[in-house]
């Protein structure tokens, strides 16, 4: 990466100065004090509540919501660049412990509501301000074939931070201080992880071998972590009687079971097509007759090996924003006058990137591991496009919010798009092309065909849980069947990958998260295809205004706009067919040159 002054950090004492900050206690009593105020003032009397009193109760809850958000928040934004720090690991538990213990004695206002009437809820709903609270209300309802008795629910809570979410701490941090060893050079898991973007193909390897080596030593502990995991789940999902493992995230999503199981089929429909198809070409590009595991995401020899600063990056990205939409630029510019940024890799660092919003109504903060390649600059359109996103959304008020992850990776996707689109209209050759196109062919099939590989995995995963703790050589089993059947003949899948399922955290923190990223991706694809084609009249505008309706409008709703619809099997098709679109284009280049 090219020198450069210290690159960004964030600012956390908008929230607080420090884990020490008196004012973290001083909020944590008062979300306790004022949970158990409302539980005085309203548990048993829902039903009797007047819609100006129903209201009153809204605005309340919204506070404790507040509250709680900073708190939490703050814990897991600062745990995030200090995963080896005791004290910050100490104030992410404490304040998940005090959040979970005060949060019981709101738990009985959504039981409460579910118990009404339809007549009765129709009451409260001709009320204009209550009625304002709808999107809210709408997803209290939907939960309610699922809930357990106000006892049952207080006891899940509360064993949660002993169960479900303290394992995800143990895998987290246990990740988090593993270490790596290439050429006598130790790197922690976001460092080993770029050698295996390396040009060098002998550094590849040895990073590659070294990643699935490192998971191998600490399969014992992984695997039992995240067999404890599956089981955690499989009994509340039982308790609560949702029919499969995918069941309880699917209806978070508020999609059916039936839709992504279409997803997911026409996906895996597409493989040859798509990824096989994609890898041969990749193969021969790298002068090999099948290529690595680890060299999935290698550079082509054609790639000129360009660096960017942090600067050059930023003006990348933000012109291709403004390119396309004066206004979204006005909204990302402001990520880079504020101090909302991590950049740089460090020492105790979380890898990888995200987008973290914790007050629905205030900015979110992006983390980043910034090393000056391509993909760093795609990465940063991604996450800023998250932060755009949640700008969008802050009107919708706090409790109407919520996180749809099929529709929360469509505005970083489709930032992503734009930059590349930018980038590749640049483009001053053939090769360079073949470059571009060989690398975003090669993300495409990352987010839409591997992880619906990765959802095949886990589904099989706990499916087999269910008679039973699951051996960690058979996960490996389980892992290399779905990646030989979706990467296809052209890539090399054997025991030296075997264990690579232990670095995909969203198996561990987040259940069935991961077709998310192909709902989303086949989304923006469809939509991008129109925008190329021209055939949607105000395509900008209309495109921020799904950005602000995606947490709080139906799916057929917020998309009728531009004549698509999620349900249907066509829909999947028509976003793979961008896919295919491009990988055409990178063919006739390459049996061109």
């Amino acid at each position: 990466m090219k020198k450069e002054k210290k690159m960004p950090e964030w600012d956390l004492s908008e929230y607080y100065n420090g884990v020490d900050d008196p004012k973290i206690d001083e909020d944590i009593k008062k979300y306790a004090e004022k949970a158990a105020e409302f539980a005085v003032r309203y548990r048993g009397k829902v039903a009797k509540l007047e819609a100006g009193e129903f209201a009153a109760a809204l605005r309340e809850l919204e506070e404790l919501s507040r509250i709680s958000g900073k708190l939490g928040g703050y814990a897991s934004l600062n745990s995030s660049t200090n995963l080896t720090d005791p004290k910050a690991s100490a104030l992410y538990q404490k304040i998940v412990e005090s959040l979970n213990d005060a949060g019981k004695d709101i738990l009985f206002f959504g039981l409460e509501y579910n118990k009404l009437s339809a007549a009765a809820e129709k009451k409260l709903l001709a009320d204009e301000t209550v009625r304002g609270y709808l999107p809210y209300l709408k997803r209290v309802r939907k939960y309610k074939p699922y809930e357990l008795s106000e006892e049952v629910e207080k006891t899940l809570l509360e064993k949660d931070v002993t169960s479900g979410s303290a394992w995800v701490r143990l895998y987290e941090e246990t990740m988090a201080r593993l270490s790596y060893t290439v050429d006598g050079k130790k790197y922690n898991d976001a460092q080993v992880s770029r050698l295996c973007l390396s040009p060098d193909a002998a550094l590849r390897e040895k990073a590659g071998k070294e990643i699935n080596n490192v998971s191998k030593e600490n399969s014992f502990t992984v695997g039992y972590i995240y067999n404890m995991i599956m089981k955690d789940k499989a009994v509340e999902d039982e308790k609560r009687g949702f029919k499969l493992p995918m069941s309880a995230r699917n209806l978070a999503e508020e999609v059916s079971d039936e839709t992504v199981d279409c997803l997911a089929q026409t996906v895996r429909d597409n493989y040859e097509n798509i990824a096989w198809r994609f890898y041969k070409i990749k193969a021969k590009l790298l002068g090999v007759e099948k290529i690595k595991y680890w060299d999935r995401n290698a550079p082509l020899p054609l790639e000129s090996d360009k660096e960017y600063s942090w600067e050059e990056a930023v003006q990348t990205v933000l012109e291709a924003y403004k390119a396309f939409s004066p206004k979204l630029f006005d909204i990302a510019r402001e990520f880079f006058d504020k101090p909302w940024i991590d950049v740089a890799p460090k020492e105790g660092k979380r890898s990888g990137a995200f987008c973290s919003g914790p007050l629905t109504e205030e900015h979110p903060f992006l983390l980043l591991n910034f090393t000056g390649k391509r993909n760093d600059v795609l990465t940063l359109a991604h996450e800023l496009g998250h932060g755009c996103h949640h700008q969008l959304r802050r009107h919708n008020g706090v409790l109407n919010e919520t996180t749809r992850m099929t529709t929360e990776e469509v505005a970083s996707v489709f930032g992503e798009m734009l930059v590349f689109q930018a980038m590749l209209n640049q483009a001053k050759d053939d090769k360079e092309k073949i470059a571009l196109l060989a690398m975003k062919v090669n993300d495409m099939i990352n987010t839409a065909v591997r992880q619906i590989a990765f959802h095949f995995f886990e589904t099989r995963a706990h499916d087999e849980r269910k008679g039973g703790e699951v051996p960690v050589g058979r996960l490996n089993e389980i892992w290399l069947e779905e990646m030989k059947t979706s990467l296809g003949p052209w890539v090399e899948v054997d025991e030296n990958s075997a264990y690579i399922w232990e670095q995909v955290g969203h198996f561990f923190f987040l259940p069935f998260y991961v077709y998310a990223y192909s709902f989303a991706d086949c989304v923006v694809n469809s939509l991008y295809w129109l925008k190329l084609q021209g055939k949607v009249d105000n395509f900008e505008d209309k495109y921020l205004a799904l950005l602000q309706k995606t947490a709080i409008g139906d799916y057929q709703d917020i998309f009728a706009p531009f004549g698509l619809n999620p349900a249907s099997k066509e829909f999947w098709q028509g976003g793979l067919n961008l896919i295919s679109y491009y990988l055409d284009q990178l063919e006739e280049l390459v049996n061109k040159l």
